[in-house]
C-alpha cells in the first residue's frame, strides 16, 4: 500500500471594518468594528520541478490581499454583497473564499490552478473564529 501524500500552506492577514449583525438581538446589532484575522490554506500533491514549491506564498498572500483590499477600512453593511446578506464571520469567510477561488483559477501561475483551496477562517477575536470549506460530494 503506497501512502497518499499532500502539502498544506497557510496564510494569515486581516483587516479592518465595521459591521453590525441584523436580527441579533442583542449589542452586535449596533455598528461596531474589529480587527478581523483571516486565514487561508491551500493543499496540493505536486512541487514545482525547479524550486520544489507547491506555490510560492506570495501568490497566495496576493491573491488574498486583492479580497481583503475590497473590504479594509469599510462599512461592511454598505458593500456588496453584505449589504444584501449579514456580515457575519461565516458569510465572510465564504465570500472570501470565492475571492480567492477566482484569482487562483484566473491566476497566470500554473501551480495557482493547481492547488486545492481548502478553507478560510474569519476571526473577530484570536479565541474564536468561523471556516468556510467545501467539501467533495461523495
Amino acid at each position: 500500500m503506497s501512502a497518499r501524500h499532500c502539502w498544506r500552506l497557510t496564510v494569515r492577514d486581516e483587516f479592518s471594518a465595521g459591521h453590525a449583525l441584523r436580527h441579533y438581538q442583542g449589542k452586535c446589532e449596533r455598528l461596531h468594528g474589529h480587527n478581523f484575522g483571516v486565514e487561508l490554506c491551500v493543499e496540493g500533491r505536486e512541487l514545482t520541478p525547479d524550486t520544489e514549491l507547491l506555490l510560492d506564498f506570495k501568490v497566495l498572500k496576493n491573491a488574498l490581499k486583492e479580497v481583503l483590499r475590497d473590504l479594509d477600512h469599510c462599512v461592511l453593511n454598505e458593500t456588496p454583497p453584505f449589504d444584501r446578506i449579514n456580515p457575519s464571520s461565516e458569510n465572510l469567510s465564504r465570500h472570501i473564499w470565492r475571492g480567492v477561488a477566482d484569482r487562483l483559477a484566473a491566476s497566470p501561475a500554473p501551480q495557482a490552478r493547481a492547488v486545492r483551496l481548502v478553507s478560510v477562517s474569519v476571526s473577530e477575536k484570536g479565541s474564536q473564529s468561523a471556516t468556510y470549506l467545501e467539501l467533495a460530494e461523495s
